[in-house]
């Protein structure tokens, strides 16, 4: 039974012409499925309104050849030829009662047209925001009219389509009529240049286009970014932002607002915490009567009252947490908020489209599954005859997989040999600003510790002869991985025979607490060839000891595969903020006492660095010693023995939570051999 305290969540909403179920809305966002994967598209938007979301979008539906932005998969609104694929999306949104929204884009300098082989268009010549040798031409009059035209066209298709919701688009700096508001894009001097009136012409005319278009059925939705973290060399909330509201207050049916860019708009955990987005939209409610909607990575029940209650929203916007729960909504209208599985701010969804695949999820591993392997988030079909599974390990990998089997009824056994669950999560948790992944292992414990069904063994470590003389049908090893400490990563694919000519510590040392036991004042070097996030993680808490540390890495940059979830930059300059010193595109190439001897990625000039402690950052290996154990053994006994997470391939926890979901849906028969595909079509002469 729903809590009263959250009733005003499910008021309705009327937008426009539009009324809503309730205050649950999500936003448009990024999936990496997009035209290319209509059917996964379709049905992962479908899934989120049978989880209650009451309004359901699209991401960014590109509306002409001119705004490609292939490789990535996003929307695509060309011509008529494209209105099937998204009919799949609002069929499948209003089977829920949910209202389907559509967000229009035109790219502007920020496509390269890879594909269309197009020229990109912007407010004035500009170089492509892309890392491709393109510029973008300055459009005349008559291109600004085609413009118009094609954003008309696009929404009538679609209308046609079925959407209830159409979005004019000037965000993340990725949209034409964001640069036509911008002074640093728009050099233009005629009426679409200049001042701050003739820069908001193009942005008002589209919304009028539009509203005359379709505004009889259709509500018409704006997106603004209001600020751009810049100070004064980009949009503030408090000025030009604060003047695009009051100048167009009435003219939308629902104002959708937020950061500009998109790193700014989904900071992760590690850098921002939930409603960070507060302090800057909170004053559009006072300028426009029309509903707003926003985001700041909602998951408590208890803040989105609270930005309801205080006039500060009208709508709870969400992208994230509705991936990591699709059913937050149902959960909080029927008294499970604290069964919520909260996103954790990790971005690992946003690496998909930015990689151009399907994304992921660290707490949801049916994300990009509902339609290829017929993964639900929430629904396990109970099976008839139950098996005894033990499971060696209690890590993201073990814990999913120990869920996933209790929910469908069958007896599981958990042993975990050390003292705490939640295996690397629960260790890199304790890292300064990770804390929320502990959401990961927490979700889990909540389900595991609640079933009849479950008996789960602490201080457990188990032995090949320990496991025989179980009696369990299928044995299940999550034993994880360990860090390596000879080296060998992404650029020596050899042991470094010279790294232990002095103190070393390896990332699990330090997660095991070493480091603050170690009685050093040296400096330490951190040798990241991980180039993911924890070398940088690491050497926060080396920098905490207040002993000077060294980065080093073979790459050009710190961290270079957070740039896939938007956090490279914020991660370096933390770094640097912090004092420690960067050294990139550099190798370890030797090591004496107090020093090590480090050489250019391109020269091999070589020259000393201080070093009392070494760390290096690397890869792992498995733990598989039990599987090899095993299998050397008569099992004949046993059903299965299967290796599942990192200690059958070391790799993202999103990876573990998947492997330890993939095993179980397997065990249980609900997963097909083969996956179905969307890249296959009939030969066209």
């Amino acid at each position: 039974m729903r809590d009263a305290r959250y009733d005003v969540l499910f008021e309705p909403v009327q937008i426009g012409p539009v009324k809503t179920r309730n205050r649950f809305y999500q936003v448009p966002h990024c999936t990496g499925m997009g035209y290319r994967y209509p059917n996964a598209e379709a049905r992962f938007r479908g899934i989120k309104a049978e989880g209650g979301w009451g309004v359901v979008s699209t991401q960014e539906v590109e509306i002409h050849p001119t705004s490609d932005l292939t490789p990535y998969n996003e929307g695509r609104l060309w011509d008529d030829r494209d209105i099937p694929a998204l009919e799949m999306v609002t069929e499948a949104v209003h089977a829920h009662g949910s209202l389907a929204a559509i967000q229009l884009v035109h790219n502007g300098h920020h496509s390269s047209n890879r594909m269309s082989r197009l020229s990109p268009m912007a407010p004035s010549v500009a170089a492509s925001a892309s890392m491709d040798p393109v510029q973008a031409r300055a459009m005349s009059l008559s291109d600004i009219k085609d413009f118009r035209k094609w954003h008309v066209d696009a929404a009538r298709r679609a209308k046609r389509a079925g959407f209830d919701i159409v979005y004019v688009y000037a965000g993340h700096d990725m949209s034409l009529l964001q640069h036509f508001l911008l002074s640093r894009h728009n050099h233009r001097s005629d009426d679409y240049g200049g001042s701050f009136t003739n820069r908001l012409r193009l942005f008002r005319e589209v919304i009028a286009d539009t509203k005359d278009a379709v505004g009889d059925s259709m509500a018409i939705a704006v997106r603004l970014a209001v600020d751009e973290l810049m100070g004064e060399d980009g949009l503030r909330h408090d000025v030009e932002g604060h003047d695009i509201i009051a100048a167009l207050a009435e003219e939308p049916d629902l104002w959708d607002v937020n950061l500009s860019d998109w790193s700014n708009d989904s900071q992760t955990a590690r850098f921002t915490a939930e409603g960070y987005q507060n302090p800057y939209t909170g004053f559009v409610k006072s300028l426009t009567s029309k509903p707003v909607v926003g985001v700041g990575r909602y998951t408590s029940p208890d803040a989105m009252v609270a930005m309801i209650t205080q006039g500060h929203l009208d709508l709870i916007g969400a992208a994230r947490p509705s991936i990591a729960d699709p059913f937050l909504p149902h959960k909080i209208e029927h008294g499970l908020q604290d069964q919520i599985r909260e996103c954790i701010g990790c971005n690992i969804c946003v690496s998909g489209d930015n990689t151009a695949v399907p994304m992921r999820c660290t707490q949801n591993p049916a994300v990009g599954e509902e339609w290829r392997r017929g993964w639900h988030p929430e629904h396990v079909v109970r099976t008839d005859d139950a098996a005894t599974y033990l499971i060696v390990g209690g890590g993201p990998a073990g814990l999913e997989a120990a869920q996933t089997l209790a929910k469908a009824g069958q007896n599981v056994k958990l042993a975990e040999a050390g003292g705490d669950w939640g295996g690397r999560v629960t260790r890199e948790a304790r890292l300064p600003g990770l804390s929320a992944w502990g959401r990961v292992r927490d979700w889990r414990l909540q389900h595991l510790t609640t079933a009849a069904n479950v008996e789960m063994y602490l201080h457990s470590p188990m032995t090949a002869e320990d496991i025989l003389a179980f009696g369990a049908d299928h044995v299940v090893l999550a034993t994880g991985a360990r860090w390596r400490d000879d080296g060998v990563g992404k650029t020596h694919r050899v042991p470094l025979g010279f790294l232990r000519k002095g103190p070393l510590m390896t990332p699990d040392d330090v997660m095991a607490g070493a480091l603050r036991e170690d009685a050093g004042s040296g400096p330490i070097v951190i040798y990241d060839d991980d180039q993911f996030y924890l070398g940088s993680v690491l050497a926060e808490a080396a920098a905490a000891t207040g002993r000077e540390v060294i980065f080093i890495t073979p790459a050009s940059m710190v961290a270079p595969w957070s740039d896939h979830t938007l956090e490279q930059m914020r991660i370096q300059k933390q770094l640097i903020e912090k004092g420690i010193t960067i050294m990139t595109s550099t190798l370890l190439s030797g090591r004496d006492a107090g020093q090590v001897t480090v050489a250019c990625v391109y020269s091999g000039q070589q020259h000393h660095v201080p070093a009392e402690l070494l760390i290096p950052v690397t890869s792992r290996l498995p733990n598989d010693e039990l599987l090899h154990q095993l299998n050397a053994r008569n099992t004949d006994a046993i059903t299965s023995v299967t290796a599942i997470g990192d200690a059958y391939s070391p790799g993202l926890i999103a990876m573990a939570v998947y492997s330890g979901h993939d095993y179980a849906m397997t065990a249980l028969g609900h997963t097909a051999a083969d996956p179905r595909r969307e890249d296959v079509v009939a030969r066209q002469d």
